[in-house]
């Protein structure tokens, strides 16, 4: 079902240039510990732009989603019509941008996105926005790993640097399967699962949602989500068969946690699939 749309105006400001910023290696609002991740001896990473118009801003916002469904059709996270990836408007709270339905994420481009007022047909976003006013980006899919390891209902351990992104309360699972999600009671309790301090969430039977400030945060954080269940995945088998693993411990997943899982590092991590995505579509996805 496609619900209706109502179109954003976008508002009458003064066009400029869109200011980029860098992240040094030792922001002024980051902990000497967040620090590390941000590099040594004045190490710069892509930050995100500060936008001087509404307009400019949507703009980016359309082109960084348009880049992520590129991505997200070269890593095989497509399941026919299955998958939105929700982005909160700049200037109207209530707007959010989505892929339209029945579109390939392989040929989306920035012009196929459109806006949807108070989006009742996408319950699951809708309700994650409303319960988490600091998620601008929601991302769900139903890639082939996240949906294996959900059928388990259980967290993702602590095996791998790359895993400690979801330390703590960074992850959850939602350990009932309701269907397909058609009542906003289900869209509700799904919220609820993902908490106020979660970043990744396992729907039982379903698969991953990921929430970021950015959608480039949100979708790095996707795919790390995945490869992650992919790594568990593979170590239960490997376990199986009587190899024992070894976890990482709470001391040392609590330190890679507030080491890798900063907003602007993982804005910074996307940067890398969208710049590939440029490079091999020559910008197509951005008309």
């Amino acid at each position: 079902m496609s619900p209706s749309a109502d179109p954003v105006t976008e508002c009458a400001l003064v066009q400029t240039k869109v200011q980029k910023t860098v992240h040094k290696a030792a922001p002024d609002d980051k902990t000497p510990l967040q620090a590390l991740s941000h590099g040594p001896n004045g190490l710069s990473l892509p930050g995100v732009p500060r936008f001087v118009s509404f307009s400019e801003h949507r703009t980016w916002i359309r082109e960084h989603l348009a880049a992520v469904f590129r991505h997200w059709s070269r890593e095989d996270y497509v399941e026919g019509i299955s998958g939105h990836i929700s982005v909160r408007d700049p200037e109207f709270p209530d707007a959010y941008w989505f892929n339209p339905y029945g579109v390939h994420f392989g040929v989306i481009k920035a012009s196929d996105l459109w806006p949807v007022i108070n989006a009742a047909g996408f319950l699951i976003h809708t309700a994650v926005h409303r319960a988490r006013p600091d998620a601008a980006a929601v991302c769900h899919c139903h890639s082939i790993h996240g949906k294996a390891w959900s059928v388990f209902g259980r967290r993702l351990e602590m095996l791998t640097q790359d895993t400690c992104k979801f330390y703590g309360q960074a992850q959850a699972v939602y350990d009932n399967h309701g269907g397909v999600v058609l009542g906003p009671e289900e869209g509700e309790k799904i919220a609820e699962s993902l908490g106020q301090n979660g970043k990744g969430l396992i729907l039982r039977n379903h698969g991953l949602l990921t929430v970021g400030q950015t959608v480039d945060e949100a979708a790095f954080l996707l795919t790390s989500m995945e490869r992650s269940c992919k790594v568990q995945l593979l170590t239960e088998a490997a376990a199986a068969n009587g190899l024992p693993k070894q976890l990482i411990s709470d001391e040392e997943a609590k330190f890679n946690y507030e080491a890798e899982s900063d907003a602007d590092l993982c804005y910074a991590e996307f940067q890398a699939y969208y710049n590939l995505e440029d490079y091999l579509t020559k910008g197509d996805f951005k008309n």
